[in-house]
């Protein structure tokens, strides 16, 4: 079965920083790349960054890039989300997908195959 679980959320200032954790368990993903989302109240789920396992190519939507960094270690199955620079606008549910398609990084949610639960990012002004 697998398993992805989110950590590292909470409350920061404007400016501020945190680094996310997604831990897998249950398969290897080490051919298969790996991505955070995140959705604000009434807003639809949204690619926030991706990366592959095997290389480490990363992709990052235009609104984050500069001051999101996606990382993994394969060793460990996990993979972060460094965010730095935190804006109100970044408030937000964030969650880590996992994708079967091998050689393909989708930027949609519908093309992850399993999800985590999430973890809340709050952003004062």
């Amino acid at each position: 079965q697998v398993q992805l679980v989110e950590a590292g959320g909470g409350l920061v200032q404007a400016g501020g920083s945190l680094r996310l954790s997604c831990a897998a368990s249950g398969r290897t993903f080490s051919s298969y790349p790996m991505g955070w989302f995140r959705q604000a109240p009434g807003k639809q789920r949204e690619f926030v960054a991706a990366i592959r396992w095997i290389g480490g190519s990363t992709y990052y939507a235009d609104s984050v890039k500069g001051r999101f960094t996606i990382s993994r270690d394969n060793a460990k199955n996990m993979v972060y989300l460094q965010i730095d620079s935190l804006k109100p606008e970044d408030t937000a549910v964030y969650y880590c997908g996992a994708s079967l398609r091998v050689n393909y990084v989708g930027r949609r949610w519908d093309e992850y195959d399993y999800w985590g639960q999430g973890t809340q990012v709050t952003v004062s002004s």
